[in-house]
């Protein structure tokens, strides 16, 4: 698929010019650089040569083979330009016009025509509003940007900015790594990053994808074609705009804890999407996963000739959650050979400033060798005594060598330059400081921790009732704002299985203490309105409530609570519910996004839940492995198992809650809030204390 889009076997440039402050000559000048081997066409009614070819008039002059056009005229005349490329039944185009939708509306409306005309002649259209694409192995460049190019490598760039593929190509240079492919998006009118996503990973010179993203059109398209490809090769990706302007207010905690950034970690977590936070990070990356092997556990050795770096790996190493490894008796012995007696043995290992050459490389040889050793990282400042070109001559073929990945903290700029060089040709990452070195460790372990995931599927439980969900939604009494009644709520989630203790709803003491009777006692007595997320910040909660005296003064209490809320007598209802007994409060929840569905929310509950702010989410429908780290994201999943004082309590039960909300949502999707909180979970159970479910947008 997409095969003659990147390797066409003729090109023409529709709007070629022989104008060098054109774009059109831009285009026409980087195609005849890169050497592109198929056959090349240029086109404008005004005739004449460039380049040593015949510039012909028209589209429907150009002759066979033609795969593909790159336009670049005024926006007015594309449409045109997209008819005449249909009629000479050209599959691919390129449109790096700008002054479509990214200009108002009456771009939009022209792009609208231009989407239209696509579809129509079966069209396939990259942009407009783009640069284009670019292979240097094939090669081909039908970009309009400054020479030179980039340098060949193996790591294809998607972006859906065109700006930032010019930077990234001149910065690449500088860091002397290599690009195989470069895609420029623009405002993607057909073709998406989700298409070409899978093209690009079937690329036999690319080892590793970058992206710079914006937003995705499709975000369950994304994630699937996502899934696909990361399970081939790493993907690794900046998206920006992490602000939550925009998000439709929302009524739960789960909902207002929820922001778009969010679930676009959660979607590439997913996907198996590596998320960095900066542009340079995610190049840092992208080269350790190129030119690294993956490590195969978490223990990493520090090679140094300064005690000040070693510490600050350490300290860096151990922010990326990785450990510093315990080094067995015979390398300490093997250090002790090779390293004068004021040197440290333990790791991080100081060689001292007077290590050369063979220091290094022996000692890193002495690491590597070790079982417990999972990767190294060699910091490597100016030595005094001899030249950094030299240390990482003496260091590049053991590290060819290994099985283990080793990345080098080349500290400096001009006295290492030389160095940097002999590493970079020879694919070994370096980078400036210990900080950025731990960073791209702990890539690589992540990478390779998730390739270990078991393949599963979503957990399916068969002892759900669909239909009573199905009725609950359709006949409950559901608010103006979407909200059930917090009992038809709780029987929604019981339904699939989340138990909850018994109640019922009462409006006068006699009621509540016919209600008291048949739970039995201690009650909870609570104000029953999903209009109110805070009930006990108003006293709308009393717990352990044991006879008839407690209960009716809790009645009172709250029925003073309802004076001071200003609450009409017929909206003035409570819940008589069984206590449930004492254990661990979590919340659980789920909040539907607009592009991604439904996001599980896990983390402390009860009235800690927005101080703490210990949660953690997860796009459904959640695999057993995914659900399991989900709770172990959290404190409130951690200490399920117990923490000092803190009795251990069931939390498989939670673990298959958070399932089974999972299903429950992924069941019926017009669902669009839910949330448990609390959900107290205790030694043999968990229990559903207070529920509110939303339906509709």
């Amino acid at each position: 698929m997409f095969e003659t889009l990147f390797k066409p076997r003729g090109v023409a440039i529709i709007g070629a010019s022989q104008n060098p402050t054109k774009l059109g000559y831009g285009v026409a000048r980087n195609m005849v650089v890169s050497n592109y081997e198929g056959e090349l066409y240029f086109v404008n009614p005004r005739g004449g040569r460039l380049f040593d070819k015949e510039i012909v008039p028209d589209i429907a002059s150009i002759p066979d083979p033609v795969d593909l056009a790159v336009i670049l005229i005024p926006a007015a005349a594309v449409p045109q330009a997209l008819i005449d490329c249909g009629n000479r039944g050209i599959p691919y185009v390129i449109i790096g016009s700008g002054g479509f939708r990214e200009t108002g509306e009456d771009g939009a409306t022209l792009e609208a025509r231009c989407q239209e005309i696509a579809r129509q002649y079966d069209l396939r259209v990259l942009g407009p509003n783009c640069i284009g694409f670019l292979d240097t192995h094939l090669p081909i460049d039908t970009t309009f940007l400054p020479l030179p190019g980039p340098i060949p490598g193996d790591i294809a760039f998607l972006s859906h900015s065109g700006a930032i593929c010019e930077a990234v190509i001149d910065w690449a240079r500088g860091q002397g790594f290599g690009l195989s492919r470069l895609i420029s998006l623009g405002n993607q009118m057909d073709l998406t990053e989700t298409e070409l996503l899978g093209p690009t990973a079937e690329d036999e010179n690319t080892k590793v994808i970058a992206m710079y993203m914006e937003g995705v059109g499709d975000g369950r398209g994304f994630i699937a074609r996502a899934r696909e490809v990361t399970a081939k090769l790493p993907v690794v990706a900046i998206k920006v705009g992490r602000s939550e302007r925009g998000r439709a207010a929302v009524e739960s905690h789960t909902g207002a804890m929820a922001g778009q950034d969010i679930a676009f970690d959660a979607a590439f977590e997913k996907a198996g999407v590596l998320r960095s936070e900066t542009s340079e990070e995610m190049f840092d990356w992208a080269r350790a996963l190129a030119w690294c092997k993956l490590p195969k556990g978490r223990n990493m050795a520090v090679l140094t000739n300064a005690g000040g770096p070693g510490a600050i790996a350490v300290d860096a190493l151990d922010a990326q959650g990785l450990q510093i490894a315990e080094l067995a008796p015979k390398t300490i012995q093997r250090l002790e050979g090779e390293l004068p007696s004021a040197a440290s043995l333990r790791n991080p290992v100081d060689m001292l400033a007077t290590a050369g050459p063979s220091e290094y490389a022996n000692c890193l040889r002495a690491l590597l060798a070790d079982a417990n050793v999972h990767g190294v990282m060699v910091i490597l400042p100016p030595p005094p005594m001899t030249t950094a070109a030299e240390v990482a001559g003496a260091i590049i073929p053991v590290v060819r060598t290994s099985s283990k990945p080793v990345v080098i903290a080349l500290m400096g700029e001009e006295l290492i330059a030389h160095a940097a060089g002999l590493f970079r040709k020879s694919h070994i990452p370096d980078y400036r400081f210990p900080e950025r070195a731990a960073s791209a460790l702990g890539v690589l372990v992540k990478r390779a921790e998730s390739k270990k995931r078991v393949n599963e599927t979503a957990t399916v439980f068969q002892d759900v009732n669909k239909d009573e969900v199905n009725n609950l939604l359709t006949n409950s009494l559901i608010r103006s704002d979407g909200f059930l009644d917090p009992v038809s709520a709780a029987q929604v989630v019981s339904a699939y299985g989340i138990k909850i203790p018994k109640d019922e709803i009462i409006v006068t003491l006699n009621e509540a203490l016919e209600a008291a009777g048949r739970v039995g006692y201690p009650v909870v007595l609570k104000i029953a309105s999903a209009e109110l997320t805070h009930k006990s910040d108003v006293g709308g909660v009393l717990l352990k409530l044991e006879d008839e005296f407690q209960l009716e003064e809790g009645f009172r209490m709250i029925s003073k609570s309802f004076d001071s809320l200003d609450v009409d007598d017929h909206r003035r209802k409570m819940m008589v519910q069984a206590m449930v007994p004492e254990g661990q409060d979590v919340i659980l929840g789920s909040v539907r996004d607009a592009q991604f569905g439904h996001m599980l929310m896990f983390g402390s509950g009860g009235v800690e839940v927005e101080g703490l702010k210990d949660v953690a989410f997860a796009l459904s429908p959640l695999t057993r492995q995914e659900a399991e780290k989900l709770l172990d994201k959290t404190w409130a999943g951690r200490k399920l198992n117990g923490y000092r004082n803190l009795p251990p309590v069931d939390r498989e039960a939670a673990l298959d809650a958070v399932l089974r909300l999972s299903q429950l949502v992924e069941d019926f999707p017009q669902i669009s809030e839910v949330e448990v909180n609390p959900l107290r979970v205790i030694g043999n159970g968990v229990g559903a204390i207070d529920v509110r479910l939303k339906v509709g947008e």
